[in-house]
C-alpha cells in the first residue's frame, strides 16, 4: 500500500494559457472534473491504496495537479519552485501541508525552477529529470546533492510534452512507457542507456496523456481510449485501469499528474 496526495477540484478551471493544451475559451465542465477526479480517488482506495487529501485554495486552480507540488523521498520533501507566477501561489500551501506532518521541507534556491514529479521521476536507482519548458536544468545538479543519487537530465523539445510525466513513466517491475519523439537526440540516448525494457507508445496515444499514469504494483491507472498501450502492457502482465479525463487533459493533465506519492522512494 502506498500513501497517494490528492487535492480535490473545487476550484479547477482554465483561468490562464501557461501549455499548449490551455485554452481560456475550452471551459472545463466543474461537474465532469469532479466526477473524474472522485473516479480516480475511488480507483486509488479500490487498489488498496492510501489517499491522503490536500485543502485546496481559491484561486489556485491547478492546485489539483498535486504531482507538481514537489518531490517526496523518505521523510524529506524537496518542493517546488514554479517558473510561472500563476503557480507559484501554491507553493506556501504545499509546504504548510508537508512541514504540519513532520516532513523535512527542503527549498531550492529563489529562481531555481524545479516543478516536482512533473519532472522528477525515479526509475530504479536512477533519477530521471526533464527540462527546458518548466524545470531549470540546474535544479538537477541539487536534487542530486540533496537526494544523494545519480540524476540524469534530459531534455524535452516539445512543448505539448513540458513536463516529464508526461512523456515517461517507470514501470514497477523495471523499464518505462515512453514516447520517444518527446525528448531530444542526446535525451533518447540517455534514456535507452540507463532503462531497459521500454514500452514505445504511438504518438495519438501520448497525445491522450497515454504516459500520465499512475503505476501500483501490477495495476497500471492511465487515461481511457489508449488501446494499443493498453494491449502492450496486458501482454507484460499488468493490469489497465482506463478511466476518463477529459477535464484534466485541457490543462495538460491527467491521472499521474493529479497525484504525489508519498513518498516516490523511500
Amino acid at each position: 500500500m502506498r500513501k497517494i496526495l490528492l487535492c480535490a477540484p473545487d476550484h479547477y478551471g482554465i483561468e490562464y494559457e501557461i501549455n499548449p493544451w490551455m485554452d481560456r475559451t475550452q471551459k472545463a465542465s466543474p461537474e465532469l472534473a469532479r466526477s473524474q477526479w472522485q473516479g480516480l480517488h475511488q480507483k486509488l482506495r479500490e487498489l488498496g491504496q492510501q489517499v491522503e487529501l490536500l485543502p485546496p485554495q481559491p484561486g489556485l486552480p491547478d492546485m489539483v495537479f498535486t504531482a507538481n507540488a514537489g518531490l517526496v523521498t523518505g521523510n524529506k520533501f524537496v518542493r517546488s519552485n514554479f517558473r510561472f507566477k500563476e503557480r507559484q501561489g501554491e507553493e506556501e500551501h504545499f509546504e504548510k501541508w508537508f512541514a504540519e506532518r513532520k516532513y523535512e521541507v527542503v527549498r531550492l534556491p529563489e529562481g531555481m525552477f524545479f516543478e516536482g514529479e512533473g519532472d522528477a521521476l525515479f526509475c530504479g536507482e536512477v533519477l530521471l529529470c526533464g527540462y527546458r519548458f518548466r524545470s531549470d536544468i540546474r535544479s538537477h545538479q541539487r536534487l542530486g546533492e540533496i537526494l544523494q543519487c545519480l540524476v540524469i537530465s534530459v531534455e524535452l523539445v516539445q512543448d505539448r510534452f513540458y513536463h516529464l510525466d508526461t512523456c515517461f513513466c517507470p514501470l514497477p517491475r523495471g523499464g518505462a512507457l515512453w514516447y520517444p519523439q518527446a525528448f531530444d537526440e542526446y535525451g533518447q540516448r540517455a534514456i535507452r542507456h540507463h532503462v531497459k525494457e521500454l514500452v514505445d507508445v504511438a504518438s495519438e496515444e501520448a497525445m491522450r496523456f497515454a504516459c500520465n499514469a499512475v503505476t501500483l504494483g501490477n495495476d497500471i491507472i492511465m487515461p481511457e481510449g489508449c488501446p494499443q498501450l493498453q494491449e502492450a502492457l496486458n501482454r507484460l502482465g499488468y493490469n489497465c485501469h482506463g478511466l476518463p479525463m477529459t477535464e484534466f487533459m485541457k490543462a495538460g493533465g491527467a491521472c499521474k499528474c493529479l497525484t504525489l506519492l508519498l513518498p516516490q522512494k523511500g
